[in-house]
């Protein structure tokens, strides 16, 4: 069940991001989320729910249109807040400084804090046994670890009770201790130093593309694994590839907020290209045994692959039919809007089909196709693999190009 959230907090925040843009369509928008959320005055509270939401979400495709990506990312985690999936704090560690310095100094309260139990914890390991050595303080830390399930922190005379914003908070430390469970850790003092020196000369925005890439082959990986699980629904793939649109290559600039413009269509991906015309991603799940088929010793595509085809085609037919009301009303082209079904994986297929003619029967069928392709997760895997490389290769400062002849 959604938990919908609003409060004066957002209002505040959708209020100053007003501030941030001078494009008469994004303060429209932003006008239409002010006007929604309403004066608290009334003693109603703030306007919420899925109107809210969209409201928000119609400003960051607005503001990717418009090229300002930040407002787009802004207005996107204000959707997120407003449908539930992200806490209060987390918007305010994005956007209010002094609720980010008053989190920092919690974080740095709690690590002495933990830093000083730990030295109480060795004083007492060494009192109780002055042999002990590290592998013993290795082995001590690690029981108090596997226990902390078990520990508590009362109810009764000097218990401690924490606030719900406090338990968010707690569970926002352990999102960040998996974070930072994940960092390269150096082998040798040396390599830690050379590691430290880094960190200080290198230059933000390097820092930013290490990030990103980091984030992306996260992103790879957990989609590799949901396509390999042949029990993975559509929904599941789907939830591996939102907000991914680099996966499938460099001419889409952003994954629109809105999926719906016409009353009977839903787009799974909506994907903007960079001359703003609109790229429709159509999925369907990966474990699909008649991908291909073979009939009168010819291979063609299989039903499930004709069905997600005829879907496609049925969206580009409505998209074009309302391409002014379209382009009017939420500012994208779907004028000749072209599509890609992402369907099916050759380790599934049977009827001793290889990989190689399940490839090329399909280079065939997208060769009678003007504007959808249909390609495997597959190939959507290898590609993004390959940028990937590319992309990896381009980070390496000592790569250097070799010499033609």
């Amino acid at each position: 069940m959604t938990t919908f959230r609003s409060g004066f907090t957002l209002w505040q925040m959708v209020s100053k991001a007003r501030e941030l843009t001078e494009q008469p369509r994004v303060l429209d928008r932003i006008d239409a989320v002010l006007h929604v959320m309403g004066p608290a005055s009334s003693g109603t509270g703030y306007g919420k729910g899925r109107p809210l939401v969209t409201a928000l979400e119609d400003v960051a495709q607005e503001a990717l249109l418009c090229g300002d990506l930040a407002l787009a990312q802004r207005f996107q985690r204000f959707a997120a807040y407003a449908c539930g999936e992200l806490f209060l704090e987390i918007l305010e560690n994005y956007y209010d400084e002094r609720a980010r310095h008053r989190s920092e100094e919690g974080m740095r309260r709690l690590v002495a804090m933990g830093a000083d139990r730990a030295v109480a914890v060795l004083d007492a390991l060494s009192k109780d046994n002055p042999e002990a050595t590290v592998a013993d303080a290795r082995d001590l830390f690690r029981g108090i670890a596997l226990s902390v399930d078990h520990l508590g922190l009362g109810m009764g005379e000097g218990g401690i009770q924490l606030p719900t914003r406090e338990r968010r908070r707690l569970q926002q430390y352990g999102h960040m201790e998996l974070v930072l469970r994940n960092l390269p850790r150096p082998a040798s003092t040396e390599a830690a130093r050379m590691w430290g020196d880094f960190i200080e000369d290198a230059d933000a925005g390097r820092l930013a593309q290490l990030l990103e890439l980091k984030a992306r082959r996260a992103g790879l990986d957990a989609l590799r694994a949901a396509v390999e699980d042949e029990t993975s629904s559509e929904s599941a793939l789907h939830a591996r590839l939102k907000n991914q649109e680099w996966i499938f290559g460099g001419a889409y600039v952003a994954e629109l907020a809105r999926r719906q413009y016409t009353a009977d269509t839903i787009l799974d991906i909506p994907l903007l290209r960079g001359d703003g015309s609109l790229h429709v991603v159509e999925l369907k799940r990966a474990h699909i045994k008649d991908l291909v088929i073979r009939r009168s010793g010819h291979l063609m595509l299989g039903a499930a692959a004709h069905h997600a085809v005829s879907q496609a085609q049925n969206y580009l037919r409505t998209m074009d039919e309302n391409r002014k009301a379209i382009l009017t009303d939420h500012g994208v082209d779907a004028r000749r809007a072209s599509a890609t079904v992402v369907i099916g994986h050759p380790r599934f297929v049977s009827a001793g089909i290889t990989p190689q003619e399940i490839a090329e029967t399909l280079r065939t069928y997208n060769t009678h196709s003007a504007r959808i392709e249909v390609i495997t997760y597959e190939t959507l895997l290898d590609s993004a693999a390959r940028m990937l490389a590319l992309a990896s290769a381009q980070q390496d400062p000592d790569q250097t190009e070799e010499p033609t002849s």
